[in-house]
């Protein structure tokens, strides 16, 4: 009796030691695939170039994981109104993403009537622009993560004529949210386009007159759009935002 019952705990021993290596090996073989993306709300210059050199993801584990980055230059002002660029993209290996860390070269500069700025990033040249993310995947499923650039608010002048790069970046999940979209006539009046409730969200109109604000939350907004003095801002009171849909306010004559 007693070789039996040692018998059946060896079985059962050998069999809860396959499980658990099997469940292991399905959890060190998951795969989330993620892509870090990239969209502008535009401001008034003829350029704004930066030089991505990489992106890192840390996830909840403390490891950082450097994704295949498309390093180069880019013109903030060729992915506003809703257009976007692929960044990076790779494999994870932790289904929690804390940190999102994009990396800058020293080659950044602005394009102001025509003249070249450089543009200084101490900060980023040291450590890199880090984006507190909290964001849960599931294995097997392509996660996409926008980095939304406010190429307005992030260029400081200095004193003395230069310029700076402060980055002012809103982070969104694609797929969250919705947009707001419009056009002003007469094509080329310059305005700046809000949407506010609690917080702000804004784009700059582009030359032939559209606007689109991607990433904004569900709900009851106000839409501000402000030309240029001496015309005066436009106001639409509770346009409806809803997730995963986009809003048209129609055209704006001014």
């Amino acid at each position: 009796m007693k070789k039996t019952t040692m018998l059946l705990n060896v079985i059962l021993f050998v069999m809860l030691g396959i499980s658990f290596n099997a469940c292991s090996d399905d959890e060190s073989t998951a795969n989330y695939p993620y892509n870090v993306r990239m969209t502008d709300a535009p401001g008034p210059y003829d350029a704004v170039i930066i030089e991505v050199i990489g992106v890192e993801v840390t996830g909840n584990n403390g490891k950082a994981v450097s994704l295949n980055v498309k390093a180069g230059l880019y013109n903030l002002l060729d992915f506003s109104n809703g257009r976007d660029t692929l960044l990076a993209s790779g494999n994870l290996e932790t289904p929690t993403i804390q940190q999102v860390r994009l990396i800058l070269g020293a080659n950044n500069h602005v394009v102001i009537d025509g003249v070249n700025y450089p543009l200084s990033t101490p900060s980023a040249e040291q450590s890199g622009l880090k984006l507190q993310v909290h964001q849960t995947l599931q294995a097997d499923v392509l996660y996409s993560f926008l980095i939304d650039f406010d190429a307005n608010a992030s260029i400081v002048k200095e004193g003395n004529g230069t310029y700076k790069l402060k980055p002012v970046i809103r982070t969104i999940e694609v797929g969250s949210g919705g947009t707001i979209e419009g056009k002003i006539t007469p094509a080329g009046t310059r305005a700046f386009v809000t949407a506010t409730a609690g917080m702000s969200y804004s784009s700059y109109v582009s030359a032939t007159g559209e606007f689109k604000i991607v990433g904004i939350p569900a709900g009851s907004h106000t839409i501000t759009i402000t030309p240029a003095q001496p015309m005066l801002p436009v106001i639409q009171n509770e346009v409806v935002v809803t997730s995963g849909a986009s809003t048209n306010i129609g055209t704006i004559a001014f």
